[in-house]
């Protein structure tokens, strides 16, 4: 059986004008651009942001140890990755176990390389982690924690997208 983003390439001009062939081409391994790469990694980055923020409110919030306000921002990172891939392959007619599996396989490795990169930043910014939401030191950490680690998982993600797999998984579901 072939991978969902390996499927038939047929030149295809929309009424947009748009070679959609070549978009599939870009996304299943036939030459990931930089655009490509960041467009996936900016869609990564928004549940990631959406989870590692809410984690690192909370967990500053209800004043949680450092560790465990990182294991929560990490833990709500994946959660809520994975749901805005789910929510659009699920969109496109996935069944939920499908849809578990197209996420996993999508984001994993990004999410993965996004929470190391922003937590090590938060971690190691001196009284980053133990500033209050009040704090600018908490926001312009965070901020710069996020930017970091868009930045540094593009490359990651060009070269998954480049081998069919990561998003290029996601845009075999994507409707055109």
């Amino acid at each position: 059986m072939a991978h969902p983003a390996q499927h038939g390439h047929h030149e295809h001009h929309d009424h947009d004008g748009h070679d959609h062939a070549g978009h599939h081409r870009a996304h299943a391994g036939g030459g990931a651009g930089w655009r490509t790469a960041a467009q996936a990694t900016l869609h990564c980055l928004t549940g990631c942001a959406i989870g590692e923020i809410l984690g690192m409110v909370l967990g500053t919030a209800f004043g949680l140890h450092n560790g465990a306000t990182v294991v929560l921002s990490i833990l709500l990172a994946f959660v809520f990755g994975y749901a805005l891939t789910m929510r659009g392959v699920l969109k496109a007619g996935l069944e939920v176990g499908a849809a578990v599996k197209v996420a996993l396989a999508a984001d994993t490795v990004s999410i993965l390389v996004m929470e190391l990169i922003d937590n090590t930043v938060m971690v190691t910014v001196p009284g980053a982690m133990d500033a209050g939401l009040g704090d600018l030191l908490f926001w312009v950490a965070l901020a710069g924690s996020l930017a970091l680690a868009f930045v540094l998982t593009v490359p990651v993600n060009r070269w998954m997208i480049g081998r069919g797999r990561g998003h290029a998984v996601v845009h075999a579901y994507h409707g055109h």
